[in-house]
């Protein structure tokens, strides 16, 4: 067991190491740029962005710019600005998902303004937020394999929620419910009527477009629930568009790697 850990461990660092980064520029970016507004308090002006957004009003008999437009920071209410739940299906087939999972979870923790919590399921649902300072701990409580319940994961979920409009919630699943599925749908509908935003993330893998189940996916998508297939150097980017509650049709449009699934219109 302990050499298992030891080899777990060189992976998921050698991963960490390569991903840490990009993660922490594009989910701080996100952040930041959520946090802007255009009519901020003057005690809230950004006065460089202020200035290089308004150049084009320079008056040079004057020498100085006359902004039409202030750029600024909302004033912060609270340390923790978004909640991100990573919410991942541990069937056979997710395997290579679940360690990409596990350690962006774990970057994702280790940001001071956000707050993470990675949960996994089969017909079970596990919590292992607690575990999320050390992906090998995340990976050595992951068993693969079994059944699939989605409501059963998806409720647990709905229960973490304290400021939908704050929460990012990322189902990483292949879509294939094994409980009912109309219960499933009804509480992703419930999820996004509250202001959530949620994603379906059909695989997180090197290559390859994934086997999943196409027609929950276009019922999820119908409801506001877009569908990927992502590349792990991709998912920061994708996390980053979700804080800024882009438009994930035209996000995955401007990629190579990332695939909206099915073939269904643009959901926010």
């Amino acid at each position: 067991d302990e050499t298992a850990r030891q080899v777990v461990r060189q992976v998921t660092t050698e991963l960490e190491e390569r991903l840490r980064a990009r993660t922490v520029q594009a989910v701080t970016g996100a952040l930041d740029r959520s946090a802007r507004t255009s009519r901020p308090r003057m005690r809230d002006v950004d006065w460089n962005r202020t200035i290089a957004a308004n150049l084009k009003h320079y008056l040079p008999e004057h020498q100085t710019v006359v902004p039409e437009r202030l750029v600024g920071y909302a004033r912060r209410q609270s340390q923790v600005q978004r909640e991100i739940i990573l919410c991942i299906d541990q069937s056979g087939s997710m395997g290579e998902s679940v360690v990409y999972s596990s350690v962006f979870g774990a970057v994702l923790a280790s940001l001071r303004a956000v707050q993470t919590r990675l949960v996994v399921f089969d017909t079970a649902v596990v919590d292992l937020t607690d575990d999320l300072d050390d992906p090998v701990d995340v990976l050595f409580g992951v068993q693969l394999g079994g059944g699939t319940d989605i409501n059963g994961a998806l409720a647990y979920c709905q229960g973490q929620v304290s400021r939908p409009t704050d929460t990012v919630l990322v189902l990483i699943s292949d879509l294939y419910e094994g409980g009912i599925a109309e219960e499933m749908l009804r509480r992703a509908q419930e999820i996004v009527d509250s202001g959530a935003t949620m994603i379906a993330l059909l695989a997180l893998a090197d290559d390859g477009r994934p086997s999943y189940d196409a027609d929950h996916a276009a019922a999820l998508a119908g409801i506001g629930v877009p569908a990927f297939a992502c590349t792990p150097d991709l998912f920061p980017d994708l996390m980053a568009a979700a804080i800024q509650r882009q438009v994930f049709g035209a996000w995955a449009g401007g990629t190579r790697r990332a695939t909206l699934l099915p073939d269904t219109p643009p959901s926010h």
